[in-house]
């Protein structure tokens, strides 16, 4: 069977990330990263393609994908992947004499930053590196220069110069070849690249800080704003790489579920360096909670096979006898092993990376074309139905005490989501929290529009609510004309726990109950899960556009010192604006908590 190239890209992220390419024997044929995983992957299944290209393409019986948080710590575990898995169709490398550096000379009263591909003699200079690619040796080095303004032509053209280049016009380079800066005052700004570049960065902000401040002080704004812009443009060098910290040995898991599937997903973590995820799909046949699932499958794991144990075992879920499982792993490993589910900084970051990796395993799965066909058909069993359905609509509300109030309305068919066809109905004139009213108004919108346009109506309309929505929506179907659409209405049970809905079909007297495994259950779990989410996205949306205004000064617990450390930190508001959750916690006086409200407030 060939890979279904067009049904697979539909499931795939726009995130950065790395992909794996398996031929039938599961055999890895290459690695690749992508700066958005669907764009790079769908260029090989159009367009013209060299003949290498095709052949690689000819082979592939399956594509694994990967997840990453920017495009460098995509590079980064691609290049870590190569190494380890050494597949056929990459570039290989024999060894790390190959891997580029940085070079500093010490014979240059103004030194340049330098590309090298090995080192030189001894005593020549300063290497900084091995760098994993020369991509990632280019951007730091035009990251640094820009920051610092050192340098980046040839000692030769250096020597001849008789006014400044245009790297000087764009404030790219302090001009040292004709002395508009000392050379004290350029050993500094090297010495901060480098610094920089070892990851020493947090040093050389606190002492452009205090730069900064004595300037303002001495009343040189224009300086202080040149070194405000330096803070900014650094704290971006800053960000942690969550895929290369140099430090850590542990393996995440994280476990995502929704009706019909589980997926576990597995990060493993080996001396600061992430070497990959693997994606297991566990069968929950006693319908255990996520935790004594998540428990059971990590014991198994570890016990049940002959694995190298790390010192920690992250999870995402408190697991169930977590001091057991601790204890066996530990004489296992004849060491002791952690583990934890409540961990901060990087480790924290390795956790949410190895959720969203289970959850978008688990979309992939789920919309797999075989799996989708066993759903529908069995939806038509379970409604009778003489035909396969071939468009399902369903529809729900969402709003804060009436605030905002949204309603979605999201599409099916026997390939899974039609998401261009979704549509947001911004709700008007209703009374807040009037959800019948709501549904009303939005299905009027949608089936008069479409009756009008002789567009394609839904085999099987769902609604998201019990008898009262389903007679309200039996009437707005009657009122535009619409015969031939079938109703369902999905009443969520007692407990609200999923599996145990009851469904009214057609009329309020015709209820069914299908069994929780059924797959034409978690095909309607499905849709009606993705009507729910896009309806909640919808409604944040509206709700934010009043927050984005926000300054530090409208932030509940925001004071005027931590406003200071703030500003302070980032060198203004718009750097404060730019930083991320995890950058405005490390400020000081900023709990994680605190760096959320804050980030919340001005990005909604």
């Amino acid at each position: 069977m060939s890979f279904d190239a067009k049904h697979f890209l539909k499931t795939v992220s726009e995130s950065p990330g790395v992909y794996r390419m398996l031929d039938t024997d599961g055999e890895i044929l290459y690695v690749g990263k992508a700066k958005r995983l669907k764009a790079r992957l769908a260029s090989y299944f159009r367009g013209a393609l060299n003949t290498k290209t095709q052949a690689l393409v000819g082979r592939i019986a399956d594509i694994q994908v990967t997840i990453t948080r920017t495009e460098t710590e995509a590079l980064l575990l691609e290049q870590t992947l190569i190494k380890e898995q050494r597949p056929p169709y990459n570039i290989l490398l024999r060894d790390d004499k190959s891997y580029p550096f940085i070079f500093v000379s010490d014979r240059h009263p103004y030194p340049a930053l330098e590309f090298k591909r090995a080192r030189g003699k001894r005593g020549d200079g300063r290497y900084l590196g091995p760098f994993p690619s020369s991509t990632a040796v280019r951007e730091s080095l035009s990251l640094v220069q820009k920051i610092f303004r050192i340098r980046n032509c040839e000692d030769s053209v250096f020597a001849h110069r008789t006014r400044p280049c245009l790297q000087y016009q764009i404030q790219r380079c302090s001009a040292p070849c004709v002395d508009y800066i000392g050379r004290e005052e350029y050993q500094r700004d090297i010495d901060h690249a480098i610094m920089s570049l070892e990851g020493r960065s947090e040093q050389v902000t606190a002492q452009l800080t205090q730069d900064m401040e004595a300037a303002s002080q001495a009343l040189d704004f224009e300086e202080a704003g040149r070194l405000r812009d330096q803070i900014q443009q650094l704290r971006r060098l800053q960000e942690r790489q969550i895929v290369d910290t140099g430090d850590g040995d542990a393996d995440i898991f994280a476990l995502a579920e929704r009706p019909g599937g589980v997926c576990i997903s597995a990060l493993s973590v080996r001396g600061g360096r992430m070497l990959g995820a693997r994606h297991h799909m566990p069968q929950n046949g006693l319908d255990l909670t996520a935790e004594e699932l998540l428990g059971a499958f990590i014991s198994h794991y570890y016990l049940g096979h002959d694995r190298d144990i790390p010192s920690e075992v992250i999870t995402a879920l408190p697991l169930v006898d977590a001091d057991v499982i601790q204890a066996a792993l530990s004489e296992r490993a004849g060491k002791r092993i952690r583990v934890a589910h409540q961990v901060r900084g990087h480790r924290a970051q390795w956790l949410r990376l190895a959720g969203t990796n289970a959850e978008q395993h688990l979309t992939s799965q789920l919309a797999n074309r075989s799996q989708l066909a066993k759903r529908f058909d069995s939806l038509r069993e379970a409604l009778n139905l003489q035909e396969i359905p071939t468009r399902l609509e369903c529809f729900d509300i969402s709003h804060s005490h009436g605030e905002a109030t949204v309603a979605s309305c999201v599409v099916f068919d026997q390939d899974g989501p039609v998401k261009s066809d979704y549509r947001r109905f911004n709700i008007e004139g209703v009374a807040a929290g009037d959800d019948y009213a709501a549904m009303r108004q939005a299905l009027t919108r949608r089936y008069k529009r479409l009756v009008q346009d002789d567009s394609k109506l839904p085999d099987v309309l769902i609604v998201d609510g019990g008898k009262g929505q389903l007679n309200m929506a039996r009437e707005v179907l009657e009122d535009v004309g619409i015969m031939s659409t079938h109703l369902l209405g999905v009443a969520k049970g007692t407990t609200r726990k999923p599996g145990l809905e009851t469904l009214f079909l057609e009329t309020v007297d015709n209820a069914l109950s299908l069994d929780s495994a059924s797959p034409g259950l978690h095909l309607i779990q499905h849709i009606r899960d993705e009507a729910h989410r896009f309806a909640i996205t919808g409604h944040r949306q509206q709700r934010d556009k009043q927050r984005r205004t926000s300054t530090l000064q409208d932030i509940p617990g925001v004071g005027p010192k931590r406003r200071r450390e703030l500003l302070r930190f980032f060198g203004g508001l718009q750097g404060v604006r730019q930083a991320s959750r995890d950058e405005l916690a490390r400020v000081p006086g900023i709990s994680a908590q605190m760096a959320t409200t804050i980030h919340q407030a001005l990005h909604g």
